[in-house]
Formats: structure tokens, sequence, C-alpha cells
């Protein structure tokens, strides 16, 4: 298994994605079911799975080293934050984190 920082993509994850997961997998991956079961539209729900995919993809991805940017591009994919916040402090990180080394 592939792991950040010595920990692996799903120990990143929180209680909330974990059970969505478990649900997604105990519905044998049936969408339809999903919704029905969390009571919500099958747009809805096929929107959280495209941001915990993209979560778990940055979690994966072995170019960002760093835990901050790592979290920050986590929280951005899950739709926490804004474009423009999201660009905003992850620029204001990275000048910071230039300047200290």
């Amino acid at each position: 298994m592939t792991q950040t920082n010595n920990k692996s993509w799903v120990e990143w994850l929180d209680e909330e994605d974990i059970a969505f997961l478990k649900r997604f997998v105990l519905l044998s991956g049936s969408l339809k079911d999903l919704a029905q079961a969390y009571e919500v539209s099958y747009p809805t729900v096929r929107l959280r799975l495209d941001r915990l995919i993209q979560k778990i993809r940055i979690f994966e991805d072995q170019s960002i080293a760093d835990p901050y940017e790592r979290l920050l591009r986590a929280q951005f994919a899950e739709g926490k934050m804004d474009s423009g916040t999201f660009k905003q402090l992850l620029s204001v990180y990275q000048e910071q984190k230039k300047g200290t080394e």
C-alpha cells in the first residue's frame, strides 16, 4: 500500500468518509441504493463520491509531501473552501515556506 508521511490514505480520512465508503461497499457500489439510504438525490451522492475520490488522490499523490499543503488541498477537494480562498491560502503558505528555506 502506498504511504505518505507514514500514513496510508485511509488514515487521512475522517469518520464520515469511512462511514460513507463502508456503506458504499455494503450496498455493492450502487449509487442509486446509496442515495436511497442517505435519503438524498443521486447527483448529491455522485458529488460526494467524486469529492472523496479527489481527496484520496491527493493523499496518494507523492509529489505533495507537505502535510499542511496536503490537508489544504483535501479541504478544497471536499468543497470546504472556494477556489479563491484555496489559491490565496496556498500562495501565502508557499511564499512563507520559501522564506524559511
